[in-house]
């Protein structure tokens, strides 16, 4: 989410988001796998991450259930192992009951087959189904 804000496709809505974001609308939940794909990326997406306020923002920890459910996503085959890193975003965001994840990624996340995938393994170890979605697909209170 946070390179779309310096992505020409994805600027427009990833920016929208995360103003609704410095508004209040919205609490972002970062996790330590967040954390760690930011410290790789470039200077000016570290910088996205550190200017939204800290109202806005809350941090989760990934532990031993989170671990669990993202090796169940891949026991099932909804990912492969080169992608854990997304199966713990998913499993982090399912453990904390968030209300949806935000992606630009398509191949992985943001696809409907996927998301039936994490809901089937969700529902059979006790959590409930989890919704992804690009930002394009978020209304804002402008709209209404």
């Amino acid at each position: 989410m946070f390179g779309g804000c310096f992505d020409r496709e994805f600027a427009k809505d990833s920016n929208r988001f995360f103003d609704n974001v410095r508004r209040g609308s919205y609490l972002v939940l970062l996790s330590a796998i967040v954390e760690a794909e930011i410290i790789a990326a470039p200077k000016k997406v570290q910088d996205a991450v550190r200017n939204l306020p800290k109202q806005s923002t809350e941090y989760l920890s990934v532990n031993e259930e989170i671990e669990g459910l993202a090796n169940a996503y891949l026991a099932e085959g909804v990912l492969n192992d080169a992608s854990y890193n997304d199966a713990l975003h998913v499993a982090t965001a399912s453990v904390h009951h968030a209300d949806v994840i935000l992606s630009w990624n398509f191949r992985h996340l943001v696809n409907v087959e996927k998301i039936r995938r994490f809901n089937a393994v969700n529902l059979r170890k006790g959590y409930k189904p989890i919704d992804i979605r690009s930002p394009k697909e978020l209304s804002y209170e402008e709209e209404i």
